[in-house]
């Protein structure tokens, strides 16, 4: 529930200007997740959300620009926690993981900025790696197993 629900807290900092936590807490009730204050508060600090300067002037709430880049480390100890399965297909990757978990995985995976790959797509338990090859695919699929 928390790793959905801080998926949804980007969504609508992305998407509006969210101003107070009180906004947030509104939006996400709006979006069937009831929350307190206190878990807000705690969200915005897990994903460490800044505050920027909105269309109106006033201060919002924003993901931040740049992401810290993500060691193969830091991927493999989260891996460790939800892999369910791996598969390859040419320069293809899927990746299987717990439910509610693809999407921070390819977060991290993208914020390595690795230079063959040319994308991901993620899913609530699914993602694709495309690279730009097969051998970096398979180079990388042997990394992640």
């Amino acid at each position: 529930m928390k790793d959905k629900r801080q998926m949804r807290i980007k969504e609508i900092v992305s998407q509006r200007e969210v101003e107070t936590q009180e906004d947030l807490v509104r939006a996400l009730e709006e979006s069937g997740y009831p929350v307190t204050q206190a878990t807000i508060s705690r969200d915005i600090k897990e994903l460490q959300l800044i505050k920027v300067v909105g269309s109106n002037g006033r201060y919002k709430y924003a993901i931040p620009v740049a992401a810290a880049h993500m060691s193969m480390d830091a991927l493999s100890r989260r891996l460790a926690e939800v892999f369910v399965s791996l598969r390859r297909a040419n320069n293809l990757i899927v990746l299987r993981v717990l439910p509610g978990n693809a999407h921070s995985i390819a977060s991290m995976i993208d914020n390595m900025e690795l230079p063959d790959l040319i994308g991901t797509i993620a899913g609530d338990d699914t993602l694709l790696l495309i690279y730009s090859d097969e051998d970096t695919a398979l180079r990388m699929e042997n990394m992640l197993l």
